[in-house]
């Protein structure tokens, strides 16, 4: 059953649909667009909704497909040779008797937005073309991945950790780059990093990392490394493919090789609207949306139907999660018919503010230029 309210169709419930090879959960066309192994959120589906994306309306970033992991059976090892004895062999009902820590954070694939830079700035990249909807806020609930260190008996000596997945091995262009990996830095993960075994309440669901995952608060998503299977801990610098070749900045402006691996993300916004909108001109419509930054909390949300010329405040809703997003609302009402942009841009409590256009790569990732939203006013 749906409603209908100011013009757009908000979910009650939603019929299942198959999903595509490699992803468990049922995924509606109304709640997600398949793209490739992957799935993204569609930003209306979350009208009307709870702060916490809903796990029927988390994203799925896959490079391979969603393993099916026995937790009886699964062992988080920590090896390396910055541990003062040997390997360390945590079992799921470990983790459980161990003092649990809860953290809302968002999760999102540093490639959200991807599209954007052609569609906005008519820059060419590659990669999953995400919109806005690789993006959710759950309540992480774990043990602190300090505390496993400490137990693994983890030395002075160590400056690098490897977390690895338990999904199959990723070949890109016929090259097998082995199973999904990426160095964290010690400083990081003594911080404020979480071992996660509950999503929203509930034991994390296959798509999401069960039995076990990363979430390393305010980065990039693939630093939230899913059915975590072991950790190295070194004392040498460590680098996978997923920190030299991915996930870092390649293209015109960066530095030969690309830059630095990516880690925070910037400031952030999407309106709660289909793509396009269409709304009726001479009424009221409460515009909602939500905004987000690895910076902190955000402070400030503008709203503009003038193509940036002027700006208006939206009213935040929400207790600013440091890790979490805000969400806010805008009354507008449209006063002629014809096609225009909603712009929304956000500031967060370090200053940081959306610029006009975002920094390109040709991987595209990174984008947080303030997005111009098309609408169809009838």
């Amino acid at each position: 059953m749906t409603s209908m309210k100011d013009g757009l169709e908000t979910r009650r419930t939603a019929p299942e649909a198959a999903p595509p090879p490699g992803i468990r959960k049922p995924l509606p066309p109304r709640l997600f667009a398949v793209r490739g192994t992957n799935a993204e959120t569609r930003w209306e589906a979350l009208r009307g909704d709870d702060y916490l994306t809903p796990d029927d309306l988390f994203f799925v970033r896959n490079h391979t497909a969603t393993p099916l992991i026995d937790a009886a059976t699964w062992r988080l090892t920590l090896w390396g040779d910055a541990l003062r004895g040997g390997p360390v062999a945590f079992t799921y009902r470990d983790l459980l008797g161990m003092p649990a820590e809860t953290v809302t954070a968002f999760i999102e694939c540093a490639g959200n937005g991807r599209r954007l830079y052609g569609e906005q700035q008519n820059q060419e990249v590659s990669g999953t073309a995400w919109r806005l909807g690789a993006v959710g806020v759950a309540r992480w609930r774990g043990v602190r991945l300090a505390t496993l260190l400490e137990r693994a008996g983890m030395s002075d000596r160590a400056v690098a950790l490897m977390p690895r997945g338990l999904d199959a091995d990723y070949v890109e262009a016929g090259e097998n780059l082995g199973r999904v990996r990426r160095p964290l830095p010690v400083a990081k993960a003594l911080d404020d990093v979480l071992v996660a075994y509950e999503m929203n309440g509930k034991p994390l669901p296959p798509d999401h990392g069960h039995p076990a995952r990363l979430v390393v608060p305010g980065w990039v998503g693939i630093a939230s490394i899913k059915w975590l299977g072991d950790i190295e801990v070194s004392a040498a610098p460590l680098e996978s493919p997923w920190s030299t070749r991915l996930y870092r900045m390649h293209g015109p402006g960066h530095p030969p090789g690309g830059g630095p691996p990516l880690t925070g993300v910037g400031v952030k916004s999407a309106f709660e609207l289909p793509w396009p909108a269409r709304l009726e001109a001479g009424r009221e419509h409460l515009l909602r949306g939500r905004s987000w930054s690895g910076g902190g909390r955000v402070v400030r949300v503008e709203v503009s139907d003038d193509e940036g010329v002027s700006w208006r405040p939206a009213r935040l809703r929400d207790d600013r999660h440091p890790r979490g997003w805000v969400r806010w609302t805008f009354p507008w009402t449209p006063r002629e018919t014809g096609n225009l942009r909603l712009l929304v841009r956000a500031a967060d409590e370090s200053g940081a503010v959306q610029p006009d256009h975002a920094a390109y790569n040709l991987l595209g990732y990174g984008f947080d230029a303030v997005v111009r939203h098309p609408v169809v006013v009838s």
